[in-house]
């Protein structure tokens, strides 16, 4: 069974930097979908960035591109999202996920059978 847990989130002021971590335990992040998502009080949950892990390759949304970088150290087991120049629109929940070795579609929601609890992002001055 495979478990995730975030950590890294804090409170900031904007235009600062927080870097988030995603160990999982239960199997490695090689071979599958990793990625993080957010929500928003009130909003639907939304897609950050995602990463295939062996290779590297990577998706952002449009509204985090040029300033979040989510990368790998595969031999750790972690996912790590580096975010910077962030922004009060960036406040959220942060959540990590693992997607089934049966779905290579990272960009899609629907890849992602394992999730985090969250770690909690508040940018504000």
């Amino acid at each position: 069974q495979v478990q995730i847990d975030e950590s890294g989130g804090d409170s900031v002021q904007p235009g600062g930097s927080l870097r988030l971590s995603c160990v999982v335990s239960g199997d490695t992040i090689t071979r599958r979908c990793m990625g993080w998502y957010r929500q928003a009080p009130g909003e639907e949950r939304e897609k950050v960035a995602t990463i295939w892990p062996d290779y590297g390759t990577t998706d952002y949304s449009d509204s985090v591109m040029g300033r979040f970088t989510i990368s790998t150290d595969n031999g750790q087991n972690t996912v790590y999202l580096q975010m910077n120049r962030l922004k009060p629109q960036d406040t959220a929940i942060y959540y990590c996920a693992a997607g089934d070795r049966s779905s290579a579609s990272c960009q899609y929601e629907y890849t992602y059978s394992y999730w985090g609890q969250g770690t909690q992002v508040i940018v504000s001055s």
